[in-house]
């Protein structure tokens, strides 16, 4: 890894320092230390990518969405400006559903907004690409990829214990998982915090468990049984499923609870 350290004022006067870092597929001890030090460096600057109005919708689509087998969808489902929807039923949708009206035209418009925020972040780390982002641990974030990314077996989010802690992929192409894959997030870390900004289209193999945000500019494709938990959102395509669930992912906030009881005191000892 190589960083630069840049002063932003002339000798004399107090200094800032801005720090630059490149990641390259680094062996998974070195990768950790790498983006903890980016993590602390940058963590201040990264807030939640807005969705808007797109907030309620656990499936969004820009023309049509086409379901296989009794998939689930806690949130509402959409389509705008397509007016396609098959499927349900024999799939359950637990929310609203929005056909090419007005919520719908509008949540695409916050959808765009949305794609657009997290794709101008400013990257704290560059990903090989294209890559696979498999057996890292990776902490809060903006991580960029100037092709494709892929996912086989388990990438872990790490909040540090910070439930606010965000996660944004930049991601220049496809997002493709393989069967069974897995994102893990330990830590506090919180599904609603997580966004994957795709520049084409996501594909979640089967039995593949993804938490996050998906927001794809052409289409997301559900294969069988694998589960979000977060939200496909496609600005200008398709969003196929086929026997899933899909839930909306909320994030959990609330005041500290009073502190517990305290035991009686121990035993005194001997003088």
């Amino acid at each position: 890894m190589a960083v630069d350290a840049i002063p932003s004022a002339p000798p004399g006067r107090r200094r800032t320092w801005r720090f630059k870092a490149t990641v390259a597929m680094l062996p998974a001890a070195a990768l950790l230390l790498t983006m903890t030090l980016i993590s602390n460096l940058a963590r201040a600057a990264d807030a939640p990518v807005g969705l808007g109005t797109a907030t309620s919708y656990a499936v969004l689509a820009g023309q049509t969405i086409t379901n296989t087998g009794p998939t689930v969808v806690n949130g509402d489902l959409g389509v705008s400006p397509g007016s396609s929807v098959t499927g349900f039923p024999p799939g359950i949708v637990n929310g609203v559903q929005h056909v090419a009206d007005a919520a719908a035209g509008q949540a695409q418009s916050d959808l765009t907004t949305a794609y657009n925020d997290a794709a101008g972040r400013a990257s704290t780390a560059t990903l090989t690409s294209p890559g696979n982002i498999g057996g890292l641990t990776l902490t809060p974030g903006v991580y960029s990829a100037s092709s494709s990314l892929n996912l086989t077996g388990t990438v872990t989010l790490d909040a540090q214990g910070d439930p606010n802690a965000v996660f944004i992929f930049q991601i220049a192409s496809t997002l493709i998982t393989a069967p069974a894959s897995n994102v893990l997030l330990v830590n506090g870390a919180q599904a609603c915090n997580v966004f994957w900004q795709v520049g084409s289209s996501a594909t979640l193999d089967t039995n593949s468990f993804f938490k996050g945000n998906i927001l794809a500019l052409t289409s997301i494709t559900v294969n069988t049984n694998a589960a979000i938990e977060g939200r496909a959102l496609a600005r200008n395509g398709a969003v196929t499923l086929d026997d899933n669930v899909i839930t909306r992912a909320v994030c959990m906030t609330g005041p500290t609870g009073p502190p517990g009881p305290t035991g009686p005191p121990g035993p005194t000892g001997p003088p």
